[in-house]
């Protein structure tokens, strides 16, 4: 819970909005295209446009529009303007100005199922998919994969860094590629929290269990723990590189070093699907248990009884404004700061 802040810190956000789906359908991720103050949330069963400004619905895109599928797990904006959707066993769409053109693996993706999006210089955008990554040059559009040189071929998490650098969050560590070089990083290089509450070991991961990857976070009704599962990874405006784990907490990397967090430090759930961070430096994290805001100081988390729709936490973006917008299953939560005392 929030609780009274103290003099000394600024007001803090609250739920000021929440913008309803559907019950039962998943928000599992957010976009901003700023070239046209648009907020785009794709769910399970589709796509929502709405206007930042004015916070009315714009559209609503399905199959039957262009989307390759409409389960929506992953947004990304190009340098171009250029909308990208990865979907659940459907492939990839791009969306501008009314016009689709669906990416499948006859046309080079690695597989059907896509999680993420990023960008680096030179109009060079990758994506994330459950065999490997493609990198795709946004001047002619050749694709091509990577996967041998990453530490696990399913990755969820992509994020570039002010050096150019491409960071991959996977089922199995994270990798990252400069220039032509790869490292890598994984538990035993301190990668994620250590299992205090002696969770059970996760067997969701890895190849042949297809079937088995339904985001459950359980081993029978119990958390699970695997510090190596990457689920998000942002780099921040200082150049750490930011990675949520399964049940293993937030870990940060830093001048050669993983510093990790767990509800033992204040974080909200060790299960962290969602990172993000405002205008004004602040982090924000989606967990299995709520959100957390986190200013490098105090730890303040956010749950149903602050407003929020869901207890998971799956997309966060934050708006250029310093609102911050959330997807849960339910829908989307706004959260701003109070203009007035009231």
């Amino acid at each position: 819970a929030c609780g009274e802040a103290p003099q000394s810190t600024p007001v803090l956000p609250r739920v000021d909005a929440t913008f309803n789906v559907g019950e039962d359908t998943y928000v599992r991720s957010l976009g901003i295209d700023p070239g046209t103050n648009s907020l785009w949330v794709g769910t399970s069963v589709g796509v929502l446009e709405i206007d930042i400004e004015t916070e009315l619905m714009l559209n609503t895109f399905t199959r039957k529009d262009g989307l390759a599928n409409e389960y929506v797990f992953g947004i990304g904006v190009d340098s171009d303007g250029y909308k990208w959707f990865g979907t659940n066993a459907g492939g990839a769409s791009r969306y501008k100005d009314g016009e689709w053109q669906v990416f499948f693996p006859m046309h080079g993706l690695a597989d059907y199922w896509i999680y993420t999006f990023a960008e680096q210089r030179e109009k060079i955008f990758w994506i994330g998919t459950w065999a490997g990554a493609n990198r795709v040059d946004l001047e002619t559009m050749q694709i091509t994969t990577v996967v041998d040189e990453l530490i696990n071929e399913w990755v969820y998490g992509l994020a570039v860094d002010s050096q150019n650098r491409v960071w991959f969050g996977t089922e199995g560590g994270v990798s990252m590629l400069d220039g032509e070089i790869w490292s890598h990083w994984t538990h035993d290089d301190g990668l994620g929290g250590e299992n205090a509450l002696g969770l059970p070991a996760s067997i969701n991961t890895g190849l042949g269990t297809r079937n088995r990857h339904d985001l459950s976070v359980n081993v029978g009704s119990s958390e699970s723990y695997n510090p190596n599962y990457v689920f998000s990874t942002i780099a921040d405006s200082n150049d750490a590189i930011w990675a949520g784990t399964w049940g293993a907490g937030v870990s940060r990397f830093a001048d050669g070093v993983w510093t990790s967090f767990t509800t033992a430090d204040g974080l909200a759930g060790n299960v962290v699907y969602s990172i993000a961070e405002g205008p004004d430096g602040v982090y924000w994290f989606g967990t299995n248990n709520g959100l957390t805001r986190y200013d490098g100081k105090y730890w303040i988390n956010y749950g149903m009884n602050e407003g929020l729709l869901g207890s998971d936490v799956y997309a966060i973006v934050v708006t250029s404004d310093n609102r911050v917008w959330v997807g849960t299953k339910g829908g989307v939560t706004r959260l701003a700061v109070p203009t007035s005392d009231t």
